[in-house]
């Protein structure tokens, strides 16, 4: 897929769909996929403009939500940049398409 493309898709909100998780992979769908019940879902929205607004669960199984910025790198990975005091965060895209996101372990 052209890195155009892929750009274009990745610009979306991802929810991780861990039931689909191989021990070499992590899935991540759109945020209207209908997901079983869960505690809680990671979820990362990438939006046009290169900010970042992550989820993860918090204390107390309640959302957090925190800011910060991404890109997309000239090998396929995301480099999600949360809030300054964080660690940026590499993810591998091992295959993308309209309503799925595969990232590699």
């Amino acid at each position: 897929m052209r890195r155009q493309d892929t750009e274009r898709i990745v610009r979306q909100r991802w929810v991780h769909s861990h039931e689909e998780d191989t021990d070499k992979e992590m899935v991540f769908r759109l945020a209207d996929f209908q997901f079983p019940p869960s505690r809680g879902r990671r979820s990362f929205e990438l939006k046009p403009d290169g900010n970042l607004v992550e989820g993860r669960i918090g204390p107390a199984d309640r959302p957090l939500e925190t800011q910060g910025t991404w890109e997309l790198d000239d090998d396929d990975r995301l480099v999600l940049r949360p809030e300054a005091s964080e660690t940026p965060h590499i993810m591998q895209i091992a295959s993308v398409d309209e309503d799925r996101l595969v990232i590699e372990k």
